[in-house]
């Protein structure tokens, strides 16, 4: 099928320039809502992906739910339709990630259950709205390391380059204000664990429906607060971050960090890039939360192609499995994981000179329904794959958005993995918890807050 998102075709072939670009000819913005997506994926179907017909956008009829609720499975019917496994991944080498090719290699009882592509991603009408607002305003601003004039949804929908398809990930909409507790889980090759219960918040200053362009937000796109709350001896670590949208001004992300300890609270500029992760075992660097969060100005990002892929969605399964059952030794319990055949923007970040990363090589598979980073590859300095990363995704049609369920990242040198942002056994999100207020997101506060 042609393939005709992109405004030059130039695009696939390596990046662009990334200063201000041209605004979007109206013919490409009218697209979106037409063959593509309000926040704009192919609309069409090709083989055996569906096309886009809306997704879930209400509570589906098959399911109950009332508010509070952990959102039930609206697929648990479907079967799977094949599995890979090594014995026959080669048959699908063309639809595989490396990292899951890796995986594969590593441990000879990981596979991939594969089942029936469904398109269920969908958001509010007002950030459809917003998305295609975007299309015609937004821009990049310091060479790629900001965003400017656009606001709310996706600043991106017709991306002319790399830095536009992984700022639609870190800006995608996720509600205005939100609470959730999740788990971490660093595991030993042996299998042992234990949990780090961690509860967060963010007020995301993008999605503020009081906010009209980017230059409202005080270069802050977000305010963040994680509090460590389980086990005991790390009870009451708190951080807090101010989020850049432009790492390049006023010094970019601002952070603190409580420690019961000292009962002090100091600044912490080392979260962020590659240092190690809060609650990772140094499993993961601070950057590769989310996926990836951050400032982009230590690499160079150029798109390598767009193509179905097999990657982790609609993982409800996956969110009621109990930990014991889902944290198992060398990789997660792969018959709770949901696969299905999507299309991913497949693109790449390269170490630039004179800069410093554990990292010098990341691939990135992100689906083009949610623009989240869904599949990773992490690339030593030695240009051997070190990491990678997987980021379960599935639908929270109360809300509705396309959210993240568990992020995993499988460390093939040691054999090790951290499994992050679960919620199997935590209470549901909070997307609407407007008791949320700028004045505790400050350093005064997480004292009071990390008090055990």
């Amino acid at each position: 099928m042609k393939r005709t998102t992109l405004l030059v075709s130039a695009l696939v072939f390596g990046a662009l320039g990334t200063s201000a670009l041209a605004a979007v000819p109206d013919a490409q913005v009218n697209r979106l809502g037409n063959d593509l997506t309000p926040i704009g994926a192919e609309k069409a179907g090709e083989g055996d992906i569906p096309a886009w017909t809306g997704g879930l956008s209400t509570v589906p009829s098959n399911v109950t739910y009332k508010p509070g609720d952990r959102v039930p499975d609206p697929f648990a019917s479907d079967p799977i339709k094949y599995t890979i496994t090594p014995a026959n991944e080669a048959q699908y080498a063309n639809v595989l990630t490396d990292g899951h090719k890796a995986l594969m290699k590593a441990y000879p009882d990981y596979k991939l259950n594969v089942y029936p592509s469904r398109r269920s991603c969908a958001y509010p009408d007002r950030v459809y709205a917003a998305t295609k607002n975007n299309a015609k305003i937004g821009e990049l601003t310091g060479g790629g390391s900001g965003v400017g004039k656009a606001i709310m949804g996706f600043p991106f929908p017709i991306p002319n380059n790399a830095y536009e398809i992984m700022w639609n990930h870190t800006l995608r909409y996720r509600s205005f204000k939100l609470t959730r507790q999740f788990a971490a889980a660093p595991v030993t090759r042996g299998g042992d664990y234990t949990l780090n219960i961690v509860q967060d918040e963010a007020i995301l200053q993008w999605s503020d429906p009081s906010k009209k362009s980017a230059e409202d937000l005080n270069n802050i796109s977000l305010y963040y607060l994680a509090n460590t709350i389980a086990p005991a001896r790390e009870a009451g670590n708190v951080i807090l971050v101010y989020e850049a949208l432009n790492a390049t001004l006023n010094g970019g992300r601002q952070a603190w960090q409580y420690s019961p300890g000292t009962r002090r609270v100091r600044r912490a500029p080392n979260i962020a890039y590659d240092n190690p992760g809060t609650n990772t075992d140094g499993l993961s660097t601070s950057d590769a939360f989310d996926g990836y969060n951050g400032a982009l100005d230590r690499y160079d990002w150029t798109v390598i192609d767009k193509k179905p892929m097999i990657i982790p969605v609609n993982d409800y399964k996956a969110e009621s499995t109990k930990y014991k059952d889902y944290v198992k030794p060398l990789h997660l319990n792969q018959d709770s994981i949901r696969y299905e055949l999507q299309r991913t923007w497949n693109f790449e970040a390269k170490l630039r000179p004179n800069t410093r990363h554990v990292y010098a090589r990341r691939v990135y598979h992100n689906h083009e329904d949610a623009w989240e980073v869904s599949v990773a590859e992490l690339y030593d300095g030695r240009g051997q794959l070190w990491r990678v990363q997987e980021v379960q995704e599935l639908q929270r049609y109360q809300v509705p958005l396309c959210g993240t369920g568990t992020e995993a990242v499988y460390d093939l040198q040691s054999g090790r993995y951290l499994a992050l942002g679960m919620q199997n056994e935590e209470p549901p999100v909070n997307y609407a918890a407007d008791e949320l207020d700028p004045s505790r997101y400050t350093p005064n506060a997480i004292r009071q807050l990390g008090v055990r």
